[in-house]
């Protein structure tokens, strides 16, 4: 089984919910949002990155045109990027994610299309996957809509549980979101 070589982080968001600060440039525990996902994306991959350009975390930075458009546009933009049969799909905001969730998903996924994180709520996290090259460049090819769960849906991934309380799933939309994370970080209730 191929390892996932390519990873594309969405990263260019409005942040209405954060008050449009530069979310994925927001720190916890050390390292910015952005860094501590790309941290999370498998050794001798590509990682690219749709959003503004930054010093770090090293990575090949692309943007939608327009910028802001949406993640469909977004994932459109860092797609063209991607040289791997298999890559990560991931947010730019998920602070407690590891290497081995992308591994998981990757094994999940075997010969299919793809899998997806599904939260203890029982929802896909669709910035949360991994996915076969082929297959989303074929579905986002006649795609007119603006959902990743109206384009990735279909393709019909494996669906990966995670347990409750998994802080992988845990992601920064809102102040309060952001301290929490920065407090679970720094080992505090």
């Amino acid at each position: 089984m191929e390892r996932v070589v390519d990873a594309v982080i969405l990263a260019g968001g409005a942040a209405r919910r954060m008050g449009g600060a530069d979310k994925p440039g927001l720190e916890v525990g050390g390292a910015t949002l952005l860094e501590r996902v790309a941290a999370a994306v498998p050794p001798g991959g590509r990682t690219i990155v749709v959003g503004p350009e930054r010093d770090r975390p090293h990575a090949h930075y692309v943007r939608e045109d327009p910028p802001g458009g949406g993640p469909v546009p977004a994932l459109r933009a860092g797609l063209a990027e991607v040289a791997a049969p298999w890559f990560a799909l991931l947010a730019g905001d998920l602070p407690f994610l590891d290497g081995a969730r992308p591994a998981q998903l990757r094994a999940a996924a075997r010969s299919g299309s793809g899998a997806v994180l599904v939260d203890a709520d029982g929802r896909e996290q669709w910035l949360l996957g991994v996915w076969d090259t082929a297959a989303v460049r074929a579905a986002v090819a006649g795609y007119t809509g603006a959902s990743l769960r109206g384009l990735l849906g279909p393709l019909d991934p494996v669906r990966v549980p995670a347990a409750a309380g998994d802080p992988s799933v845990i992601d920064c939309d809102t102040p309060d979101d952001l301290d929490r994370a920065r407090r679970r970080w720094a080992g505090r209730p």
